[in-house]
């Protein structure tokens, strides 16, 4: 499967939280594993193995991609590989608590930047989410304690900027995944996993690497580099085409959750208020920033087109925040009043110069004729004639620009409600001799 269907954000959300998981049960395992390795020659391996087993998985994933998927590639494992290099480096000089809250601080600045780049504004209810985001990651690492360990500022800031690259990468990756165009979930996990490899692998060769020396960590390295990395980014790269960018941060900001229920159930520490209350904080942000089917905004790809009016109408905006689409059908409901508007045409004197055209409305008002004695079929308007009007075939041909393909060429463009041709029915009435000479449409 190289592309995504329709967005389903019950499904994004439960790929977003098993990321979260397997992001956070890497935590302890690398807390153990990089007493015996250095931490920039961990990153390297555990990056290029996810690579090569992804590549090992589908060989012909690379096949034929297009410069597009590349680069976008490229960039999203820049980001992300820079953010990981910078975070190793300062994270020598930081305290872990200190080093773990910058790091999440990325769920705030997810928002800020969506904001300020794609001019995106998040409901409410998502900012509300992000606060207990953040109000849970202070929980469980800032008030756990900070230790004795002094706080460099010069690695704070370079932790910052490695929240920003992901947040930045979370941005990109969602606005990539819309687009469609260039797509390919697989291949970018691939290219963006051996980018990073790369990267992490150039930082840590400057004094050699360092492999495992024990059977068991070999399998603490195989569960960071299958499972954490390879199905992780693969379960990001699918989950955030079903959800925003600022929902899908707050979900992956949940690892600290994961990594004390994994401390708890199998290292047996003791459950402390910290945990309990930065717990019920996550899972608060969670359920707010997880969106329903159908506040959940569609792609451009698979919003239902609209009927074609002769002359195409200027781009309506989708709401932001999800609102209703009767806004959208109003303007389309002018839109085709005008134009229909336009096909009128009032009967002129000679040397009378022609009226000016009908103003924009929702509806058309005033008589088909402009002579009524002249124009017998204006007598279709007196109640109880048996025929509709032309003013009242127009209004209610107007309902019906929302359907979707409608048949017939020229002016069969302008139909009634059960389906006849405008046209066909002036024609019979000419025949029937209930005119004497045309006062409806101009055509051409």
């Amino acid at each position: 499967m190289t592309g995504v269907a329709a967005p389903r954000p019950l499904l994004g959300a439960v790929l977003l939280l098993f990321v979260s998981a397997a992001w956070g049960s890497a935590f302890p395992l690398m807390k153990d594993l990089i007493l015996r390795m250095p931490v920039e020659d961990l990153l390297a391996e555990r990056y290029t193995i996810a690579a090569v087993t992804l590549l090992a998985l589908r060989p012909g994933a690379l096949r034929g991609l297009s410069w597009r998927t590349w680069g976008n590639g490229l960039v999203l494992g820049l980001m992300f590989g820079v953010g990981q290099v910078g975070q190793a480096f300062a994270l020598d000089s930081l305290p872990s608590a200190v080093s773990g809250f910058a790091v999440g601080c990325s769920v705030v600045l997810t928002p800020i930047l969506a904001l300020v780049l794609f001019r995106t504004r998040m409901p409410g209810r998502v900012w509300a989410g992000v606060a207990l985001a953040l109000a849970g990651m202070t929980v469980f690492t800032l008030l756990r304690g900070v230790g004795d360990q002094p706080i460099s500022l010069p690695a704070l800031s370079v932790t910052l900027v490695a929240a920003a690259l992901y947040a930045g990468h979370t941005l990109l990756l969602a606005h990539f995944s819309r687009t469609r165009e260039g797509f390919n979930a697989y291949a970018l996990t691939v290219i963006q996993l051996g980018t990073i490899g790369l990267m992490t692998g150039g930082y840590a060769v400057h004094d050699g690497l360092s492999l495992p020396v024990s059977l068991a960590d070999w399998g603490v390295l195989a569960h960071l580099a299958v499972v954490s990395c390879a199905l992780g980014f693969l379960a990001r790269s699918y989950g955030q085409a079903h959800v925003a960018a600022v929902p899908s941060a707050v979900l992956m900001s949940s690892q600290p959750l994961w990594v004390a229920a994994i401390a708890v159930i199998w290292f047996h520490e003791p459950v402390d208020w910290s945990m309990i209350l930065g717990g019920g904080l996550m899972g608060a942000a969670m359920l707010l920033a997880v969106p329903s089917r159908t506040t959940a905004p569609l792609p451009a790809e698979v919003s239902p087109p609209m009927a074609p009016l002769p002359v195409a109408p200027p781009p309506v905006e989708e709401p932001a925040d999800g609102a209703p689409r009767r806004v959208q059908l109003l303007a389309v409901s002018r839109q085709a009043s005008k134009r229909l508007a336009d096909l009128k045409v009032k009967r002129e004197e000679p040397g009378q110069p022609r009226e000016a055209p009908v103003p924009q409305g929702p509806s058309v008002a005033g008589a088909a004729c402009g002579d009524s004695p002249a124009c017998r079929l204006q007598l279709h308007q007196i109640k109880g004639s048996g025929q509709p009007s032309l003013d009242r075939l127009i209004q209610r041909a107007t309902v019906i620009v929302r359907a979707r393909n409608l048949p017939g060429p020229g002016c069969c463009r302008s139909v009634t409600l059960s389906g006849g041709c405008l046209c066909a029915l002036i024609e019979e009435a000419e025949q029937n001799g209930e005119v004497t000479k045309v006062c409806w449409f101009q055509h051409g």
